[in-house]
């Protein structure tokens, strides 16, 4: 479906960015925009990648101009463009409001408005049952999100979302510290052992949203399924793979953070579509007046339990190593 195609990734200097990029560059799609506010990452990609397919654009989806003209002739969007990291977005909830929410609105209107066929938004599992800023901006553009897609006649752009989990070694999460801290000799700092996080990797992200391109419905919300542990136990199998003795060190958990963190809420699953390695979540499409003459609630809703890191599959120390050992990242620090 990308044949001869244009995609534009917001965010595109980032590690979703990347993971694209490895996976489309050698494929027949015609041209992959790379807009951000970065011009030293842009000018990193360019001069490592020295690819004509590869077109740069610097901008930000706070600005809608910005974003609207780098949108002219595109045909897909991959919309990763986000504030996320936790404590960051609850000192600056605004700023993240400004990048995560209005950012979101500019970049479908910029997207519809230039007849882009379909817009895939990137979302995350914090957005449910969020009790953080970052969770709660997320959530509010899911929401912006389904809401512009009501409002798109036939025919028009296809606006979907997908939600994931923690991508493993992606910029600024958990297992590059460990390495770092097992470099240098230092305690590795673990918020809480019994934490459990949802383990992806950057090609499952990828294989989620191209997963939502090839199969999403105006509003549709994809998650995929997967496996977790506890931060204790990752921190013991990075020890583990680089046969380090660190001390691990117990330091609290920071502003914002979940024990677990939920992918599908109670209500949503309640009307999930499983479809293999993955959930379609439909978007709710009636109007203001659906309950105009009367009201009917769900009656199995509270038999339902939400999908989280503490009830999905959780991998035991040497499935951990294996999974870490996959990581290019990993290889490239033994």
């Amino acid at each position: 479906m990308f044949e001869g195609k244009t995609l534009l990734i917001t965010g595109g200097t980032g590690s979703f960015g990347n993971a694209v990029l490895n996976r489309f560059l050698e494929t027949d799609i015609k041209e992959i925009r790379i807009f951000s506010r970065d011009e030293k990452k842009q000018d990193d990609m360019r001069t490592r990648l020295k690819n004509e397919k590869v077109k740069f654009y610097i901008g930000d989806v706070r600005d809608y101009n910005s974003i609207e003209r780098a949108m002219n002739g595109v045909d897909y969007v991959f919309h990763a463009a986000a504030l996320k990291q936790v404590p960051s977005c609850e000192f600056f909830p605004i700023e993240a409001a400004k990048t995560n929410v209005f950012g979101t609105q500019n970049t479908i209107d910029a997207a519809v408005a230039n007849k882009v066929e379909r817009i895939i938004c990137l979302s995350t599992d914090k957005a449910a049952y969020p009790i953080n800023a970052m969770g709660i901006s997320k959530a509010l553009m899911e929401k912006v999100a389904v809401a512009a897609s009501r409002n798109i006649p036939e025919g028009g752009t296809t606006v979907c979302l997908t939600r994931y989990g923690n991508v493993m070694a992606s910029r600024g999460s958990v297992i590059p510290l460990f390495v770092k801290q097992i470099q240098e000799d230092l305690p590795l700092t673990v918020t809480d052992p019994n934490m459990t996080r949802f383990l992806m990797s950057l090609e499952d992200a990828v294989d989620l949203v191209l997963f939502a391109f090839q199969n999403g419905r105006q509003g549709d919300l994809f998650v995929n399924k997967a496996p977790a542990s506890t931060i204790g136990d990752l921190a013991e199998a990075v020890r583990d793979i680089f046969s380090a003795k660190n001390d691990i060190k117990i330091i609290g958990t920071r502003h914002g953070e979940k024990l677990y963190e939920t992918l599908c809420t109670r209500e949503e699953m309640q009307k999930a579509e499983d479809m293999g390695e993955f959930y379609r979540i439909p978007a709710d499409n009636r109007d203001l007046n659906y309950s105009k003459y009367f009201s009917v609630g769900e009656t199995d809703i509270s038999q339902i339990e939400d999908y989280h890191s503490h009830n999905t599959k959780q991998l035991t120390n040497n499935e951990l190593k294996d999974t870490l050992l996959n990581l290019d990242f990993i290889q490239e620090q033994l």
